[in-house]
């Protein structure tokens, strides 16, 4: 059976994270360094980046110096109608994570909207604008704390996601995945969800399950990419998102202590079946030492000078002070743990940064020991290694851009993962 053409829109696109793990670079595959081919049925159609507040638009330009022009937008998603985005089988997106939800109704004919400014409401924008040529299908990724906020109403902003996205037609599957948990360089939990529109086998699948657990453990397509411990379910919950979206958001979880999203989950016709999963994996893992560049391809601004030491130090080092708030002059106390300093390259990496770049003295840079015994930043190369982005993906842009780029994006690889166990579900029902 030929292979289904699955044409992509990538929508806060970044530097490429997304097309990276689902066309590969070159033809190859993140996964194997980009040294092998990777098989892929999907193809970017369109794409959007666009930065506020800012003049130059760095990710964008160096989307386009990786990518092409070729259709590639970079305006206000917001300021882009629909009619001008291509019909598409596949709809992408790590969007941005500023208060995300909050929906109220008009009087007038324009009926639901979200709150100004929360992207959001664009992917669902263009969804329902779409009407019967909306995506198939959706892979959509964020922060793990999307899960459980706001904190007055944990799990609500999820919940109004979840329940506009039944709304439209699509059943939802979620997991958060720490990257390091399945052998990737860097300890970064993002939680990823995939939707299926009930024009979908996909669809059909899921709301056929008699146990939904099953296909959080086993028969799901994040299953498939990231196997868990089928043994070691927790946490289960079983419930509808009742209401209105307006309503949702008034009413879900209010006053509640804890969200009833856990890392796992699955929702068809707002019917939710939620656990916590532990991750199975034994393979290798690779560690912070595996992706160092050799001291002679390190220059020397990335060593850290003697007299900043001090500063570095007590930076990483744990606090019980009394401080001093400027505006107000109250004294109050202040206090935090230590950070291991240097970071230990025998492990993962922890989670990178946007505020990586820059010699100034910071408690979340990453320092390391190399091989010299010099201790000495985490180079753009580095940082572009630990979230799986070919070497120098991001050259054109300053080191500080560049550093603020990976802070920003995925692990490549585990949207490749995903993706690949997508393609090959779609190319077989």
């Amino acid at each position: 059976m030929p292979k289904k053409n699955i044409k992509v829109v990538e929508l806060f696109a970044g530097v490429g994270g997304f097309r990276l793990g689902l066309e590969g670079w070159n033809g190859k595959s993140s996964t194997s360094n980009y040294t092998q081919d990777i098989d892929s049925s999907y193809k970017i159609v369109w794409s959007n980046q666009w930065e506020p507040s800012t003049k130059r638009q760095d990710a964008s330009d160096v989307y386009i110096a990786r990518f092409g022009q070729k259709d590639h937008s970079n305006i206000n998603i917001a300021e882009v109608p629909t009619n001008m985005i291509p019909d598409h089988d596949l709809l992408v997106g790590g969007f941005p994570c500023q208060d995300y939800s909050v929906a109220r109704t008009l009087n007038q004919a324009e009926g639901l909207i979200g709150k100004k400014g929360v992207l959001w409401w664009q992917i669902e924008r263009i969804l329902r604008e779409k009407g019967d040529k909306k995506p198939k299908y959706l892979f959509l990724e964020n922060v793990d704390r999307l899960l459980k906020s706001p904190a007055k109403q944990r799990g609500r902003d999820f919940a109004i996601m979840l329940a506009s996205l039944a709304d439209l037609g699509y059943a939802v599957e979620w997991r958060v995945i720490n990257a390091a948990d399945y052998g990737f360089p860097q300890r970064r939990r993002r939680v990823f969800f995939l939707g299926y529109h009930k024009s979908t086998k996909l669809y059909k699948e899921v709301s056929k399950t008699v146990d939904p657990l099953s296909w959080i453990t086993h028969d799901g397509i994040i299953a498939n990419s990231f196997p868990v411990l089928k043994e070691n379910i927790s946490a289960e919950n079983h419930f509808e998102l009742k209401g209105s979206l307006p309503e949702i958001t008034k009413e879900f979880n209010l006053g509640a202590k804890n969200s009833p999203f856990e890392n796992s989950g699955v929702m068809i016709n707002r019917n939710v079946c939620s656990c916590k999963t532990l991750p199975d994996y034994e393979g290798t893992h690779t560690l912070l030492k595996d992706i160092m560049l050799l001291n002679g391809a390190v220059s020397d601004e990335f060593y850290i000078d003697e007299s900043s030491f001090e500063k570095w130090k007590y930076l990483k080092g744990a606090k019980n002070e009394t401080r001093v708030n400027k505006a107000s002059g109250i004294e109050y106390k202040y206090a935090e743990g230590s950070m291991v300093f240097p970071d230990d390259i025998d492990k993962p990496s922890r989670t990178i940064v946007t505020g990586e770049g820059g010699s100034s003295p910071s408690r979340f840079k990453h320092v390391i020991r190399a091989s010299n015994r010099q201790l000495r930043r985490l180079t753009p190369i580095e940082l572009e290694r630990l979230n799986m982005f070919p070497d120098n993906h991001t050259e054109g842009a300053s080191d500080v851009k560049r550093a603020f780029f990976m802070g920003n994006a995925l692990v490549v690889g585990i949207i490749e993962k995903i993706g690949t166990s997508l393609q090959e579900r779609i190319n077989t029902i």
